[in-house]
């Protein structure tokens, strides 16, 4: 087993913290993982994108040029990075954000309202774990279990009160994927 994961959105969407957790749930799980994290030099709304590779075998390089799968944050990462997913891989689009559809038709793709469903639990910051639960729903490359292990272990201790509705968030992409 092999996943290449590229997270993509701007900066304060918390791409890079979803794709950290996604490698910490693959360590968790005795994977051999990478993360790579790549943003730009403004604090919040730049460009911000994560890769990350989680195998059962090892990994030669973290830098991933074709992914099996993507989670899509916003419009102008679906155009920067529609046409880096393998065909056959998997796209989890935020259709809160995104108002157009995949030109490809040889990929699969999933929409989440991540942050229509991240409102309705109470925090609109939680939309990038609603994401992540769904994507680990369609695509089950580690166990939501290791998931929240890991947003335990990787939230700071000034986030610590945040947990709870994390989780909640977790889940609750999670299980909207399970409905479908």
């Amino acid at each position: 087993m092999k996943e290449e994961v590229i997270i993509a959105g701007f900066g304060g969407q918390g791409v890079i913290l979803i794709g950290k957790l996604l490698a910490y749930a693959g360590m968790l799980e005795g994977k051999n993982v990478t993360c790579l994290p790549s943003y730009g030099p403004e604090m919040r709304g730049g460009a911000a994108n994560c890769m990350v590779i989680i195998s059962t075998s090892r990994i030669s390089s973290p830098y991933v040029t074709e992914a099996t799968s993507a989670i899509i944050m916003n419009r102008s990462s679906i155009e920067r990075f529609e046409n880096a997913i393998k065909p056959d891989g998997f796209i989890l689009l935020n259709s809160s954000m995104i108002n157009r559809e995949v030109a490809r038709t040889d990929v699969k793709v999933i929409k989440v309202a991540a942050n229509r469903i991240a409102e309705d639990l109470g925090n609109i910051r939680v939309a990038n774990i609603v994401a992540l639960g769904a994507f680990v729903g369609a695509r089950p490359i580690v166990t939501i279990d290791s998931l929240q292990l890991a947003l335990d272990k990787e939230l700071s201790a000034r986030h610590k009160d945040l947990i709870g509705i994390n989780i909640m968030a977790l889940r609750r992409g999670f299980e909207t994927i399970l409905r479908e």
